[in-house]
């Protein structure tokens, strides 16, 4: 059977541009005690931590969990460690807090035991000193249980004023 160059040349090109737009997961660690470890993260564009992250931006991530119990409500709960000793709660806004409507994939509210989902999370980057954080990120269900956990290094990065786009017209 011979396949046709240009048909071959246009499935790479199709195949190539959906797998650039995939994001790969991202090393992230577990946490102390045995907390449940997610399926997979993924930081949007950092593979190997520390992820730089911008001041003053949102960080998105997404979580793939699995749950062992029904659960009708989670909320996302943050640490921040820093120098190694520091470590303190970080406030989230409870719109960003709540897990249930930031569920992807057609995902919702209540979740039931074996049921993998995927979570949204973007984290909002406060105007922090540029100093690298260890954040431990964890989904806490309506009992206060830990539905996931995991531990990821970031490196709070200044915002370099973005990229200017400059548009020639000809016609004039």
């Amino acid at each position: 059977m011979k396949i046709d160059f240009k048909i071959y040349l246009g499935l790479c090109l199709i195949i190539g541009a959906c797998a650039e737009n995939v994001n790969p997961a991202t090393e992230v660690k577990q946490c102390s005690g045995s907390k449940p470890f997610p399926l997979e993260v993924r930081v949007h564009g950092c593979v190997t931590p520390p992820c730089l992250v911008v001041k003053g931006t949102t960080q998105k991530f997404e979580i793939d969990f699995a749950v062992d119990k029904y659960i009708t409500k989670l909320t996302t709960l943050v640490k921040a460690t820093t120098l190694g000793i520091i470590t303190v709660p970080y406030e989230l806004p409870p719109e960003v807090a709540a897990v249930c409507p930031n569920l992807m994939y057609g995902a919702y509210c209540p979740l039931y035991p074996t049921e993998d989902v995927t979570y949204l999370f973007t984290f909002p980057i406060g105007e922090y000193p540029e100093i690298g954080v260890k954040i431990e990120i964890y989904l806490a269900d309506q009992d206060g249980e830990t539905a996931t956990c995991f531990v990821c290094d970031i490196k709070v990065v200044k915002n370099s004023g973005g990229t200017k786009v400059y548009e020639l017209n000809y016609l004039n």
